[in-house]
């Protein structure tokens, strides 16, 4: 499935500012979220404030965070791209409403570590799932975001 448009959190936008984030050389992780989790890109800045609805280890999926590969930001003329690879679980039997993904501070997620962007992975309504087969996540040919700068 694609995923929907992606949010960058408040938040992350003033850390890239700060320089706290290095887009191209941080760990980046994901976790999938169930419809409990109500995004709010203006308040939500950790991965506590989205830990308590990451779906559960089971069905193919590890909770606490999976690295983001492929991970590269890239600069073309006026345009700063953050992209990614595609996510695949194949033989897996998941249902998620979101993908979340936190600059990783250490070696694993922690609850203090800082937010980067969502994507609703139904932006159509309810859930997506997979039953013993594959659970994948594609992300927009043009990246998981943009910066746009008028030189």
């Amino acid at each position: 499935m694609a995923a929907g448009s992606v949010t960058v959190y408040s938040n992350a936008v003033l850390l890239m500012g700060e320089a706290t984030f290095d887009l191209s050389a941080d760990t980046y992780a994901y976790v999938l979220c169930t419809s409990s989790y109500t995004p709010d890109a203006d308040t939500d800045a950790t991965y506590a404030d989205v830990s308590s609805a990451e779906l559960t280890t089971g069905g193919g999926y590890t909770s606490g965070g999976t690295t983001l590969t492929g991970t590269t930001w890239t600069q073309s003329s006026n345009t700063l791209t953050f992209d990614a690879a595609d996510i695949s679980y194949t033989s897996s039997t998941l249902t998620a409403k979101y993908i979340v993904v936190a600059r990783v501070a250490s070696t694993t997620l922690a609850s203090t570590d800082k937010l980067l962007c969502y994507a609703d992975l139904n932006s159509g309504g309810g859930s997506v799932s997979s039953s013993n087969g594959t659970f994948a996540i594609t992300w927009n040919a043009s990246g998981l975001f943009t910066v746009t700068h008028s030189p």
